[in-house]
C-alpha cells in the first residue's frame, strides 16, 4: 500500500472550486532553487502516512469533502500511486494530480483507467532553459510527450508556471505561451521567497500583482483562459 508523507487535511485552493485534502509524496527528480517543498524534493526524514489512515480520514469527511489533490515533490515517480488512486477513487471521490510532466508513462497509465479528473503540470521554463530552472539535464521529448497526452486527454487540466523576477522574465513567459498555444488554461503563479530549496532564492522576488495582470493581458491570446494565483 502506498505510503505518503504529509496531508493538509482541508484545502479550498489545491482544486479549482473543490474542497479537497492535499496528499503529499516525497522526492523529486528536479532541483527547482525556487522549491518551496525542499524537504519533500530530497526525501529526508520525511513522516509517513499510511494509505489506510489516509483512507479513514476521506471516509470520515465523506459529504464534506469532494476530493484530493496528489501533490509532491513528483508524484508519479511512485509506482504504486495508480493503485492508491483506484482506491481513493472506488470511494467515490475525484483527484487531482499535480505533476512535473517527466513521467508521461505514468499519466498514460492513469488517464487510461479514468484514475484522475484533473491535471496540474508545471512548465517550469522555456524550453531552452528547462536545465536552468531544473537543476538537471531534462528529457524535453518527456515533457512534450506529457503537454500532448493532457492536452489531449485529461478531463480538465491547467499548466502553469512559477514566475521568479530573477528567473523569468517577460520573454520567457511569451516563448511559453508560444510554445503551448491553444491549451485550456494557463496560471501564472506568484513567487513568495518561504523556505526554498536554494537559500540563495530566499532573496528573490516575485513579481506585483499588477505586473502578473499584465503578463496574463499579454498571454491571454495564446489560451483559453489565463489566471494569476498566489503561489
Amino acid at each position: 500500500m502506498a505510503v505518503m508523507n504529509g496531508m493538509q487535511r482541508t484545502s479550498f485552493i489545491d482544486y479549482p472550486d473543490k474542497i479537497v485534502s492535499t496528499v503529499f509524496f516525497g522526492r523529486c527528480n528536479f532541483r527547482c532553487p525556487y522549491c518551496h517543498n525542499s524537504d519533500l524534493v530530497l526525501g529526508e526524514e520525511l513522516p509517513q502516512i499510511e494509505e489506510k489512515a489516509l483512507l479513514e480520514h476521506l471516509e470520515n469527511r465523506r459529504g464534506k469533502l469532494d476530493g484530493i489533490c496528489i501533490t509532491g515533490g513528483e508524484p508519479t515517480l511512485h509506482p504504486d500511486l495508480p493503485e492508491f488512486i483506484r482506491h481513493v477513487k472506488e470511494r467515490g471521490f475525484l483527484v487531482k494530480l499535480d505533476s512535473n510532466g517527466t513521467n508521461p508513462g505514468m499519466l498514460e497509465e492513469l488517464l487510461d483507467e479514468g484514475l484522475v479528473d484533473y491535471i496540474a503540470m508545471d512548465i517550469k521554463a522555456p524550453k531552452d532553459k528547462y536545465p536552468e530552472i531544473t537543476g538537471v539535464k531534462v528529457n524535453m521529448e518527456s515533457i512534450q510527450r506529457s503537454i500532448d497526452i493532457i492536452r489531449r486527454r485529461a478531463p480538465d487540466y491547467e499548466f502553469r508556471t512559477t514566475a521568479v523576477r530573477e528567473l523569468t522574465d517577460e520573454g520567457d513567459l511569451i516563448a511559453i505561451g508560444k510554445w503551448i498555444k491553444g491549451s485550456k488554461r494557463y496560471v501564472l503563479q506568484q513567487f513568495r521567497p518561504h523556505k526554498t530549496l536554494d537559500p540563495k532564492c530566499m532573496e528573490c522576488h516575485g513579481y506585483t500583482r499588477e505586473e502578473m495582470e499584465r503578463f496574463a493581458r499579454i498571454l491571454a491570446p495564446y489560451f483559453d483562459e489565463v489566471l494569476v494565483r498566489a503561489a
